[in-house]
């Protein structure tokens, strides 16, 4: 009984480890991350009328952290600043 349950186990765990392995293919939509490739470039800084100030409005990526597949993980901040307004200001 107990050789049979050992035959039994042992028949599993080869059967398991016998199958390939799906590889998976992370993918995104999202504009604030994207996954695989090269580090985006940043972008250069806008300027935005708020009214009584102007904001500027700055998109910096950076790396993330990776997939349990070893693919690098790119994530955007967007980082804004009450900054004077100018002729530049939309």
């Amino acid at each position: 009984m107990t050789r049979l349950a050992v035959l039994g186990t042992a028949t599993a765990l080869l059967a398991g480890c016998g199958t390939g392995t799906i590889r998976p293919d992370y993918a995104s939509t999202s504009e604030y991350l994207q996954i695989g490739g090269r580090k985006p470039t940043n972008p250069e800084p806008i300027i935005e009328n708020a009214g009584a100030f102007c904001l500027e409005v700055r998109e910096e990526w950076h790396e993330d952290g990776r997939t349990p597949d070893g693919e690098r993980l790119f994530a955007r901040d967007t980082l804004r600043r009450a900054v004077a307004c100018n002729e530049k200001s939309r």
